[in-house]
């Protein structure tokens, strides 16, 4: 594990109780990867399932983190992101309460400080959301 719950904060701009990861499990400049529990009293549960805008910014901070963990790595200090634009978005279902969450995001392209990125939340190895995201990054 790269970065565990309790650092998270390092490497995002949120805060309570709006984080939406727990965990870098891993990261490399071609693939993240994070994991998320969900607590029943997440600010983005409605009727007992996480929502889309959750699973999305999720994937949204699971960039956050990633770049940040990337750019501590490089220069001493974490760049911060912002989304750019979201386009793609594919909803297999919502996942319920209790559920730990996986995350894998792949840089696809890169022109100066904006990325384009798949996102893609699984539970237990089925897909829930996919989607691409245009992220910017602070130099």
């Amino acid at each position: 594990m790269k970065v565990s719950k309790d650092a998270i904060s390092q490497y995002i701009p949120h805060r309570e109780p709006f984080i939406m990861i727990d965990n870098l499990v891993s990261v490399t400049n071609d693939r993240f990867e994070s994991d998320f529990y969900i607590e029943e009293d997440n600010v983005l549960v409605e009727d007992g399932h996480f929502q889309e805008s959750g699973l999305l910014e999720n994937i949204a901070q699971t960039c956050a983190a990633s770049f940040g963990f990337l750019g501590r790595e490089e220069a001493g200090e974490p760049k911060i992101g912002f989304i750019g634009a979201i386009t793609k978005v594919e909803v297999h279902q919502l996942p319920a309460v209790h559920a730990t969450i996986r995350t894998i995001v792949e840089p696809l392209h890169q022109l100066g400080n904006i990325y384009l990125v798949k996102g893609e939340s699984f539970l237990e190895g089925r897909i829930l959301l996919g989607c691409e995201m245009k992220i910017v990054v602070t130099q």
